[in-house]
């Protein structure tokens, strides 16, 4: 976990300069400066405007609220098809130019967009239990009160997570892994909480 942006930033070497011009780009503005899940994210009143990360092939930067940008520049991706509704990314490869007055037109717009109340909630999808887990969860009710106890953000995790497995080896040392968190209600991501 990465306590501060400088951290963030020095942890990630190889395009820390990318980072130090973005973040340097970011305070020109009314942003706010923290870390979220790990990584430098930039608020207006507490709401998710823009955060940047690093990779081992890229960097970039999150727009929260990107599909609302004209993107006129073609520069934007979705961050996760089928995932993320809203969220866009700009990546930077090693050797990219980075272009700061562009970069400020895209920021900017973003905080326009923030202030205006533009932003997509995301919908509320069904749970669906996997069946793998769902044999698992029937077969032991300490496992399946556990499971039950959890929060409907835990759950979710826990059930996209064997869901995603393609092999029924990798579904069957997944649900290996989970068992013991569920029976102490941690969640699959709860170490990218609370940053």
């Amino acid at each position: 976990m990465n306590a501060t942006v400088d951290a963030y930033i020095d942890r990630h070497a190889n395009f820390s300069d990318f980072l130090k011009t973005f973040r340097a780009l970011f305070l020109t503005t009314e942003l706010e400066e923290t870390v979220k899940w790990g990584m430098p994210t930039y608020t207006i009143n507490g709401k998710n405007v823009v955060g940047i990360g690093s990779f081992k092939s890229h960097c970039g930067i999150w727009f929260f609220q990107g599909v609302f940008l004209k993107d006129t520049n073609k520069v934007l991706h979705n961050a996760q098809e089928r995932k993320t509704q809203a969220m866009r990314q700009w990546k930077f490869t090693d050797g990219a130019t980075i272009d700061k007055k562009l970069i400020l037109q895209y920021v900017n717009e973003a905080i326009d967009n923030c202030k205006k109340g533009l932003h997509i909630k995301p919908a509320k999808k069904p749970l669906i239990v996997p069946v793998a887990l769902q044999s698992v969860l029937d077969k032991d009710s300490i496992l399946a009160a556990a499971f039950n106890n959890l929060t409907l953000t835990k759950k979710r995790e826990f059930t996209e997570y064997i869901a995603d497995a393609k092999r029924e080896t990798t579904k069957l040392s997944r649900l290996e892994k989970i068992a013991p968190m569920i029976l102490t209600n941690k969640g699959l991501n709860d170490k990218y909480r609370n940053c």
